[in-house]
């Protein structure tokens, strides 16, 4: 009976890695490209809150009709199931995704925090993404170290990308 009741717990453990991750992922690519762009703090902050939620819906909503279709392939569908998976998958998308952001909240409520919010949002990101793996790879009796490390060289290499995709284009479109 116990046994039963940790996998249930475990079995949301896929829409949490995939929210957070996605969440992470998508919010810190805006933020660093945005950076790379030199846009402004409250352009940076319009956008990310933006992306947030739409794509937590959105991800949210994908991961429930994924579930639906999934649950309708079988004998018996539970509807409360794929409604659990989006609940999931939305949260963990947006509050993890709003990690990248906080630092540049902070700044335009106490504006002597914003010469600090580029860097405290990487090192908090950062700290997520390995928060996040090692979460994972402790749940999955694989080595937390190496999925936190994976994390993020993962995420890191998307921050990459995204801030010279926004420092280029910058340059070309005269931003």
């Amino acid at each position: 009976m116990k046994a039963k009741k940790k996998l249930k717990k475990e079995s949301y453990l896929p829409e949490f890695i995939y929210g957070s991750m996605d969440g992470l992922v998508t919010t810190f690519a805006i933020v660093t490209g945005s950076i790379g762009a030199a846009l402004p703090a409250g352009i940076i902050l319009i956008i990310g809150f933006a992306n947030v939620l739409a794509d937590a819906f959105s991800m949210g909503s994908s991961s429930y009709l994924s579930a639906v279709s999934e649950e309708s392939m079988h004998e018996h569908a539970h509807v409360k199931r794929p409604i659990r998976k989006s609940i999931i998958t939305f949260v963990s998308f947006a509050l993890v995704g709003l990690i990248p952001l906080m630092p540049f909240v902070g700044a335009y409520w106490k504006p002597s925090l914003a010469p600090y919010a580029i860097q405290v949002s990487i090192i908090a990101t950062m700290i997520a993404f390995a928060g996040v793996g090692y979460i994972s790879g402790s749940k999955l009796g694989k080595n937390p170290i190496r999925t936190a490390i994976r994390n993020v060289l993962i995420g890191g290499t998307a921050a990459a990308i995204a801030f010279g995709v926004g420092h280029v284009l910058a340059n070309v479109f005269g931003v």
